[in-house]
């Protein structure tokens, strides 16, 4: 049966569009403005011209780029940080997840409580400095991943699907004789895909862009982390090796085209992931953040 639209429920439905359309192009022209600038001569960037289209077309900077030896050991440390951290982090998270998910064992409420506590209070950044350096973490990539294994919030996610896996499923499994171990592994994760991989993304996201842990404990240049090294680049202009042939005359013009570039860099890949998780990530949502 057709509805007619009330004026006012029209007029709300136009400012509404406009809302998001306005809140859309906020987010999606500083992005288009990036990319036209990667991609436009270091002159028209240095007189204004670039806008949302390159203006004099040119890759000089993504062969700059993909030429710097530095660029390419600070991405390999952040793929690195990325799938070895996320792999800890969901190896940790489930591991947490799962009991607190039971109703029979003893002290779930209590632990979820202190779960709870480190979302409201956080450690102050002196103490955790002081245990960083004091357990050897400090200068090492593990600094970069031990600390943030368990997020609160994504444990709450996790331990919201656990709960929907039916009782008699876990006591099946126990008549058969598996332990609990055999149960996680073959009973649970194989039904938690969706979750995992929504817990997987939020991580991966994290590792991706860790910054603050890796600001704080690396002092070695050659451990940076992309995020760390597109700092350096954002906050000097002294990128550029000027003995270079191929680039002195180009990109020592502007370095900004240079920074835009690691941005898209550094931004495409963990973009890219998304894609390839999309069903399960929604599904995830739904039923680990809903339900409870």
């Amino acid at each position: 049966m057709h509805t007619r639209m009330t004026g006012g429920y029209r007029a709300f439905a136009v400012a509404n569009y406009i809302f998001l359309t306005v809140v859309t192009l906020s987010m999606f022209l500083p992005l288009l403005n990036v990319i036209a600038q990667s991609f436009s001569s270091p002159f028209a960037i240095d007189r204004g011209d670039v806008l949302f289209w390159p203006v004099e077309f040119t890759t000089i900077y993504y062969q700059y780029v993909f030429q710097d030896a530095s660029i390419w050991r600070a991405f390999g440390i952040s793929v690195y940080i990325t799938v070895v951290g996320t792999c800890i982090n969901l190896a940790a998270t489930s591991s947490l997840a799962y009991p607190l998910s039971r109703e029979e064992y003893v002290g779930r409420k209590q632990i979820l409580l202190l779960v709870i506590f480190t979302m409201i209070f956080t450690a102050p950044l002196i103490p955790e400095f002081i245990l960083i350096r004091e357990l050897g973490l400090s200068n090492t990539l593990w600094a970069l991943m031990v600390p943030t294994a368990i997020s609160a919030f994504n444990l709450i996610v996790m331990r919201s699907f656990f709960m929907q896996i039916p009782k008699e499923l876990i006591d099946s499994g126990r008549i058969d004789g598996a332990g609990e171990l055999r149960m996680i592994w073959s009973i649970v994760l194989p039904l938690s895909k969706p979750v995992m991989a929504t817990v997987g993304i939020f991580y991966s996201v994290m590792n991706w862009n860790t910054y603050k842990n890796a600001l704080y404990y690396i002092n070695d240049r050659a451990l940076y982390p992309l995020q760390i090294k597109l700092r350096e680049m954002l906050i000097t202009d002294d990128i550029v090796d000027t003995g270079n042939d191929l680039f002195s005359n180009l990109a020592t013009a502007s370095p900004q085209g240079v920074q835009m570039t690691v941005i898209i860099v550094a931004t495409v890949p963990i973009v890219m992931i998304y894609p390839f998780l999309q069903r399960y990530f929604v599904k995830g949502m739904m039923i680990g953040s809903v339900k409870s």
